[in-house]
């Protein structure tokens, strides 16, 4: 069954706002709509109750992907708990599941969503060219999911000392700055790669 339409949850603006740009570049010209909450908690606590609305109208060639931080939440745990609240409304979940009707993914990014900044560099400065092209080879830096001590933080510090956002980091402003150099076939991010490659399996 061809898709016909994907839902995307998010749980802040700043990762809706970078998907808007970076999805067409994955799914090609397939219809999406992106529903982004103001925080993890905020869409942790309301997804139960908008996949059980969902279970209830959504069409088969549609499909549900639910995106959020792992933070510092323990991976697995915090995947089967999705899994859980998607099998109890009626969703079929995995790549397998989600190529059939009333499908959803969950996944994961880790630790947040400036990994998948770190993870190409190469965006980072074409949006903010005075950053230094070197950060990817700084071992603390290498592998972009397991920066220590908060990714935001970090890239917050990294822009700060050349010169951008000295009033703290403007998550909003940031995505739509990045996004568009966003190279999807680029990212050294596993979690980025997971993202991409269950949407690309999902889509056939």
């Amino acid at each position: 069954m061809a898709v016909a339409h994907l839902e995307i949850l998010v749980e802040e603006l700043s990762a809706g706002a970078a998907l808007e740009c970076l999805l067409p570049r994955i799914v090609g010209d397939l219809p999406f709509r992106i529903h982004s909450h103001q925080c993890k908690q905020d869409l942790l606590s309301h997804l139960p109750q908008r996949l059980a609305g969902y279970s209830k109208w959504i069409p088969d060639d549609w499909r549900i992907v639910v995106l959020v931080d792992r933070d510092r939440d323990d991976r697995h745990r915090l995947k089967s708990d999705l899994e859980h609240i998607a099998i109890s409304r009626g969703f079929r979940t995995g790549i397998g599941g989600a190529a059939t009707g009333r499908g959803l993914i969950n996944r994961l990014t880790i630790e947040e969503l400036e990994a998948w900044y770190f993870a190409d560099w190469q965006a980072v400065r074409a949006a903010y060219p005075r950053v230094p092209e070197g950060i990817p080879l700084q071992a603390k830096y290498r592998q972009p999911d397991d920066i220590r001590g908060g990714t935001w933080e970090a890239f917050e510090r990294i822009l700060q000392r050349s010169g951008y956002f000295r009033g703290g980091l403007r998550k909003i402003e940031a995505a739509r700055a990045i996004a568009p150099h966003l190279d999807p076939g680029r990212s050294s991010s596993p979690s980025f790669r997971a993202f991409r490659d269950a949407l690309r399996a999902m889509l056939g």
